[in-house]
């Protein structure tokens, strides 16, 4: 029995699927299964049912996914203490949403390679509800998303957070400067689609008002702001874009009564993932997070 057959084992057990679980280990799934056969032999014991459509644990694999993790954490614990360097090294896959990646990833991504030079970095950018359905699959290394997750597995550490505001073009508003239900019964909501972090925000406000109107999805922050320009609606957009916007005459900010809450954003990871990667880059996304960066805007 080997480190290399539980890892290979373990990621295979907790992963979506093989081929997720082979390529965070940077191996073919041929390679993965081959580890994991060599295991059963050793063990002399099938440790995943084969016979379906897909691979399911056995008795005894459920029995050894506890072990196995404890065994790997400990491995990781002697090679960090044992290391010459605290550097990093190898892929880190990791998710964030589109706000993150328009202000402050770039700010990520300067802070973690000036520590670790040789740490690859993948971001990948979604909406929340896919960010963490991707960290809970083991697809991704962590994400940061808004709000904490409600899944068990999944750990979730408070990081920043977001302000927003009610914002339109001065053209349709007809001299409102307030946010109301009777300009939501003639304008559109221009919001994110569902699953994004600025629906809660907007789900808490029109609580307990009676409004209908018309609701126009985008998943683009960036088209979001070039539609309100246009006049198409009324929306969300961060608190620093919506002000730079009216000072330039593109946009006028509503007052919300009350005002939009502001979105708290945390660090999620699977707890079953001790490794030191998780814990220092959980460090440098505290360092560089800044909602209200400066970022392009149409």
């Amino acid at each position: 029995m080997t480190l290399k057959q539980l890892e290979a084992f373990y990621w295979a057990a907790t992963c979506a699927s093989f081929a997720v679980a082979a390529e965070r280990l940077h191996l073919s799934v041929s390679s993965l299964s081959k580890r994991i056969t060599e295991l059963e032999e050793t063990l002399g014991q099938a440790l995943f049912d084969r016979s379906g459509h897909k691979a399911v644990l056995t008795d005894a694999g459920q029995r050894l996914v506890p072990q196995a993790r404890d065994l790997l954490a400990a491995a990781d614990q002697i090679r960090a203490s044992l290391a010459e360097t605290p550097g990093l090294r190898g892929r880190c896959r990791f998710g964030v949403g589109e706000l993150t990646a328009l202000t402050w990833l770039p700010r990520l991504i300067g802070v973690v390679r000036a520590a670790y030079p040789d740490l690859v970095l993948e971001p990948y950018v979604d909406i929340g509800q896919v960010l963490e359905q991707r960290v809970a699959d083991g697809e991704l290394d962590f994400a940061v998303i808004a709000g904490r997750s409600s899944r068990p597995n999944i750990a979730s550490s408070p990081i920043g957070e977001a302000a927003f505001s009610w914002a339109a073009a001065p053209a349709v508003l007809d001299g409102e400067t307030r946010m109301s239900a009777e300009l939501l019964a003639r304008l559109p909501l221009v919001t994110l689609p569902e699953g994004a972090g600025t629906t809660r925000i907007i789900d808490d406000w029109l609580a307990g008002r009676d409004i209908g109107g018309q609701r126009l999805c985008c998943n683009n922050w960036g088209a979001i702001a070039g539609l309100l320009i246009e006049g198409t609606g009324v929306g969300l957009l961060p608190s620093h874009w919506a002000q730079a916007l009216q000072a330039e005459g593109s946009l006028r900010v509503l007052r919300g009564e009350p005002e939009p809450a502001a979105l708290p954003y945390s660090f999620q990871h699977r707890r079953d993932d001790t490794r030191p990667l998780v814990a220092r880059l959980r460090e440098s996304v505290q360092a560089a997070v800044d909602f209200s960066a400066p970022c392009r805007l149409p």
